[in-house]
C-alpha cells in the first residue's frame, strides 16, 4: 500500500488517517514485520491490524556471488514463480536491479530474460520485497544501498501501475526514502506510457535504443515496428527534466550490427535536438543468439565519435557476467534456479 491506500482503508476502520505514516515508518524505516512491535499505536489497534492486513517479507531462496562482488538474488514468489534482482558494488555504496515482471513480452534479440516470453507481472509488493530484502541483506555489512535501477526482468512499463505505486513507496518520506535522483526506469520505448511516466512522477529515464535507424532496430527490438524512431524521440523530447538531468539512452554493441564509427554518427545526429548522454553495453553473449560482442577497438572507436561530439558517452563494461546477472542475462523462471549451469563460476550465499 501507498501512505494514501493505506490512510483510505484505516478510516473505513475509523482510525485516524495520520496512523498511516507512523505504520509505514515501523515497516520501511524500522523494518518491523509484526503489527504487536508497533509500541506507539493502541493494542487494539494493532490487533485490528494484525486480523486485516499483513506485512509481507522476501527471503531469498539462492544467493550468487560474483567474481566482481555482485550478488545475484533468486526470490521464490507466491505462486511458485521466481523472480531475480542484483546488487551491483559501486565505489562507497551499492545499486540494486530490480525486476518489474517473471519473463517479458517485448522479445529483444539480445536479451535472454524475453526468449521464455511474459508469465506475467509483479504486483508493488513484491517489486518492493526485492528492495527491503536485498537492503537488510548489504545492512548487515554496513553496505548502504542507494541507487535502484529498474533494469531486471520485464518492461517496467508494461506493467506501468505496479511499477509507478512501488516508485512512490520508494521515494516516499514515510517510505524507503530513496532519493528520486537515485531511482531510474529503463524502458524499450512504450511512447504513450512514458509521456504517462512523465506527467505523474519525477524518476529518471532511461531508454533502450540499440539502433540510429528503424531498420536495424526493427530487426532488434520489435517494439520499434509499433514505437519508430521518430515517434520515440519525439516523446523523450517532452519528457520533463528537472534541472541538469538528462534522458539517459542505452546502447547495447553488437558486432557487426551497430558497432561501426557509421552508425555512431548517424546516433549523434539522431540525438542531437535532446538532452541526452549515453550508456554503451557492450553486448553480454548467451548460447542462441546469434550474436557477438564487438572487439575492444570498436568499442573504443564507437564512443570516440560520440565524445568528440560532446556527447557524455559511457561505456559499461557489465559486473555479474560469470553468473548470468550482467544486462540481458537474467531468466530465472525459465531456469528454474539462479545461475543454472553457472554456479562454480562465483559463490554461494
Amino acid at each position: 500500500m501507498t501512505e494514501e491506500g493505506l490512510a483510505r482503508w484505516l478510516m473505513g476502520q475509523g482510525v485516524e488517517r495520520y496512523r498511516a505514516g507512523q505504520i509505514l515508518r515501523w515497516v520501511y524505516q524500522r523494518n518491523v514485520s509484526d503489527f504487536s512491535e508497533m509500541t506507539d499505536l493502541p493494542k487494539d489497534l494493532r490487533k485490528r491490524l494484525a486480523e486485516g492486513l499483513m506485512i509481507g517479507r522476501f527471503q531469498p531462496e539462492r544467493v550468487v556471488v560474483s567474481n566482481d562482488g555482485s550478488k545475484k538474488y533468486l526470490f521464490g514468489l507466491s505462486d511458485g514463480r521466481h523472480v531475480e534482482a542484483v546488487a551491483i558494488p559501486e565505489r562507497g555504496h551499492w545499486t540494486l536491479c530490480v525486476s518489474s515482471q517473471v519473463g517479458c513480452a517485448m522479445g529483444c534479440r539480445f536479451c535472454l530474460t524475453g526468449r521464455g516470453g511474459l508469465v506475467r507481472s509483479l504486483d508493488p509488493s513484491e517489486i518492493i520485497n526485492q528492495v527491503c530484502a536485498v537492503k537488510e541483506d548489504l545492512g548487515v555489512h554496513n553496505e548502504p544501498l542507494t541507487n535502484i535501477v529498474f533494469m531486471g526482468m520485464g518492461e517496467p512499463l508494461a506493467n506501468y501501475d505496479n511499477v509507478v505505486q512501488a516508485i512512490r513507496i520508494i521515494t516516499g518520506s514515510n517510505g524507503l526514502r530513496f532519493s528520486s535522483r537515485r531511482v531510474t526506469l529503463s524502458t524499450v520505448g512504450l511512447a504513450p506510457r512514458i509521456d504517462e511516466l512523465g506527467r505523474e512522477i519525477t524518476v529518471n529515464l532511461a531508454v533502450s535504443l540499440n539502433a540510429a535507424d528503424n531498420a536495424t532496430r526493427d530487426r532488434l527490438m520489435p517494439v520499434n515496428r509499433t514505437y519508430p524512431l521518430e515517434t520515440l524521440l519525439s516523446t523523450c523530447s517532452r519528457f520533463p527534466l528537472p534541472s541538469r538531468r538528462m534522458i539517459t539512452f542505452e546502447y547495447v554493441l553488437i558486432a557487426g550490427v551497430n558497432d561501426s564509427t557509421t552508425d555512431a554518427k548517424r546516433l549523434v545526429g539522431l540525438l542531437r535536438p535532446l538532452r541526452a548522454k549515453l550508456n554503451l553495453i557492450p553486448f553480454n553473449p548467451f548460447e542462441g543468439s546469434g550474436f557477438e560482442r564487438p572487439d575492444e577497438a570498436a568499442i573504443l572507436a564507437f564512443q570516440k565519435v560520440l565524445t568528440d561530439d560532446y556527447y557524455t558517452a559511457m561505456i559499461r563494461w557489465s559486473k555479474g557476467q560469470d553468473i548470468g546477472a550482467a544486462c540481458g542475462q537474467l531468466r530465472a523462471d525459465t531456469l528454474s534456479a539462479i545461475g543454472s549451469g553457472q554456479e562454480g563460476a562465483g559463490s554461494l550465499s
